[in-house]
């Protein structure tokens, strides 16, 4: 009896509750607006650095190639949980199907496991510039970089299809309210009624392998380039060198660091108000500040910038 009518609660519990940021500010309307002008920054900020790679013969590198592709990973990052955030406040609806949960956990860890790999290729990729300069075009050619690019995207691909099917299977016998506002495998997790431990330990390794290969490519590449940019003796070669290893340095700390407190601290080190500031650093905030890092310090993105501004300019004057 017990069975079946747990059977027939869980039948009529198909979907789940969002709680969301909103409930946890006394000025919801404000935060949808904040959270609405980042969304469209970082939707036009990474397309308009995208455009200006493609469209850009001076940019058709292989660094450039890879921040298109990290800019792409942005774009589509962001636009996997705040328009649905969004519009559930705007029409005050806080529910999600579990199809639909599961459609976005699955986007939502492919498309981090898939920048995990793709800042070690960005790292790999300044290793060889700095330290092979001569050997760059060969090593570094357009079959490889499509290669890297497709490896990453296939890997993240791989920690979706892993995760998500085994976490949704997971009996929801509790509360259906996700402490979060996206379908995150940690918050879910949650409201499993059966013992999820084994999964836990399992997931912890695979973070922990999943972040351990990047970081060593990425550790080991930027050691061999401090180690060459000490001995350069060109100032002007070791400042352009610095500059660029930093940018990227900075987008590893900040999503590294994110990922690393939601899957690889204890338990005891989150709450559902931190957890949810965190995820709000590295999906919404991180897409945004992607493309400045890489823009605003960076003279070849702003030279094209300001070329295709001009040539905007010049046309707009012909047809008047």
């Amino acid at each position: 009896m017990e069975n079946s009518t747990w059977m027939t609660n869980r039948n009529d519990m198909s979907g789940f509750i969002l709680v969301g940021l909103f409930s946890q500010t006394e000025h919801p309307a404000l935060l949808c607006a904040v959270i609405l002008v980042i969304f469209l920054m970082a939707l036009s900020g990474n397309s308009i650095l995208i455009f200006l790679i493609h469209s850009s013969i001076h940019l058709h590198t292989p660094m450039y190639f890879f921040i298109s592709q990290l800019s792409l990973m942005d774009v589509m990052y962001i636009s996997v949980t705040v328009p649905k955030m969004l519009m559930d406040q705007v029409l005050d609806v806080n529910k999600i199907s579990a199809p639909e949960c599961g459609m976005q956990m699955f986007l939502y860890v492919t498309l981090a496991g898939s920048e995990f790999f793709l800042l070690a290729s960005m790292a790999y990729d300044r290793y060889v510039a700095i330290c092979h300069p001569l050997r760059y075009p060969v090593l570094m050619n357009h079959r490889v970089c499509l290669s890297l690019a497709s490896g990453c995207w296939f890997l993240g691909s791989v920690d979706g299809f892993l995760f998500t099917p085994i976490t949704m299977t997971f009996p929801f016998c509790r509360s259906r309210a996700i402490h979060h506002f996206f379908c995150e495998v940690p918050a879910v997790l949650k409201l499993s009624c059966s013992d999820t431990s084994l999964y836990e330990i399992f997931m912890y390794l695979c973070c922990v392998l999943m972040l351990l290969i990047p970081v060593t490519v990425i550790s080991g590449s930027y050691y061999f380039i401090l180690l060459t940019i000490h001995r350069m003796n060109s100032a002007e070669g070791r400042k352009k060198a610095f500059a660029t290893c930093s940018s990227h340095m900075a987008v590893v700390i900040l999503f590294y660091g994110a990922a690393v407190y939601t899957y690889m601290l204890p338990s005891s080190y989150h709450s559902p108000e931190k957890d949810m500031m965190v995820s709000v650093f590295y999906t919404i905030l991180t897409p945004v500040l992607n493309p400045l890092i890489y823009s605003l310090r960076n003279k070849d993105v702003t030279g094209a910038l300001k070329k295709m501004l001009n040539v905007g300019m010049v046309f707009q004057e012909t047809v008047k």
